[in-house]
């Protein structure tokens, strides 16, 4: 068979016109949406504007951030699991999310563990029990006596069922051998309006959201709930210092993506939060809300395959803090 040599070479001259078209698009091409499974204000939406602010930045495509709450996270996570896995949606997940939930919801639980990809942890934080500014307690122990001699009706609010401040006072109360009725609301930000008016008798949340109302004295911190002293309130005791002992927890908050996103996808979002998370004017604004880094790796940042496997032992932890305490939602 005779071959023309002009349609050879025009021929193989085509061939690297035509490669783009079997090659992956470039990502990100188009904004991207970030999913806060709560209401603003709260420190899940805190977290996430940050890092939303960051990643534009780092990505030169807007991140937008949706606020898309209720059912304590489940719908935005819903959300997001059932969204098309091509790169362009994520999830601000937090410990009740990617944890909590599974246990307290039970069969009602809307997604599973495996519906969602872990892509990189953001922040940890303590959470604070704290009082109005006007209560007569000043200690924990002050709270605690209270508490005993009025079983049942003293109050705490917390930013929803399942979430970490309302599983932290159920731990709470178990440790203390005290029953405080738990007020649930949609969200810290109407649970503070309502603790800084005095019309809880006590509330839980995560520093960040809490933090500003306590330093300029709207709310009065009993103790943080992480094992040492926070460095944005020195001042405030620990649980243990106050004399709960063996008491212990961290809120978290991260991102993930639906389980089928393309995984180099996944590791280049996960490569952009390690960069964020160790970038020293990031550790130092957290630092600021009493938040600490992920320190997953050696390094102090985090990676998909880290985060995954902390997700998984927090499924574990608080599945026995559940089964303990009793806790439902309502």
């Amino acid at each position: 068979m005779r071959v023309d040599r002009r349609s050879l070479i025009a021929g193989l001259a085509a061939l690297p016109l035509a490669r783009p078209a079997f090659a992956q698009a470039a990502w990100p091409a188009r904004p991207i949406r970030l999913i806060v499974p709560f209401p603003p204000a709260g420190t899940t939406d805190i977290t996430a504007r940050i890092f939303a602010e960051r990643v534009s930045a780092r990505l030169g495509q807007p991140m937008v951030v949706e606020n898309r709450a209720g059912a304590t996270g489940n719908i935005g996570a819903e959300a997001v699991a059932r969204s098309e896995p091509d790169g362009y949606t994520f999830l601000t997940c937090t410990i009740s999310t990617a944890a909590i939930n599974y246990s307290l919801w039970g069969a009602r639980m809307p997604v599973k563990p495996e519906d969602l990809a872990a892509v990189g942890l953001l922040i940890r934080v303590p959470n604070v029990i704290f009082v109005p500014a006007s209560s007569p307690h000043r200690t924990v122990a002050d709270f605690v006596a209270a508490a005993k001699a009025q079983r049942g009706r003293l109050t705490y609010g917390s930013s929803g069922s399942g979430g970490s401040p309302h599983m932290t006072m159920e731990m709470f109360k178990l440790r203390s051998e005290t029953d405080i009725t738990h007020v649930p609301f949609r969200g810290a930000g109407p649970m503070l309006v309502e603790a800084i008016a005095g019309r809880l008798d006590s509330g839980c949340d995560n520093m960040p959201s809490c933090i500003g109302h306590i330093r300029d004295g709207r709310l009065r911190a009993l103790a943080v709930t992480s094992d040492v002293r926070a460095a944005a309130l020195p001042d405030v005791p620990t649980l243990a210092e106050a004399g709960v002992r063996d008491f212990e927890a961290t809120a978290w908050f991260g991102i993930q993506a639906p389980s089928r996103t393309p995984r180099p996808i996944i590791e280049r979002m996960g490569a952009e939060i390690d960069t964020i998370v160790r970038d020293p004017a990031y550790l130092a604004r957290i630092a600021e809300l009493g938040g600490s880094p992920p320190n997953l790796t050696p390094q102090g940042g985090s990676t998909p395959a880290a985060f995954e496997a902390y997700i998984r032992a927090e499924i574990t932890k608080w599945a026995e803090v559940v089964r303990v305490s009793g806790a439902t939602v309502d």
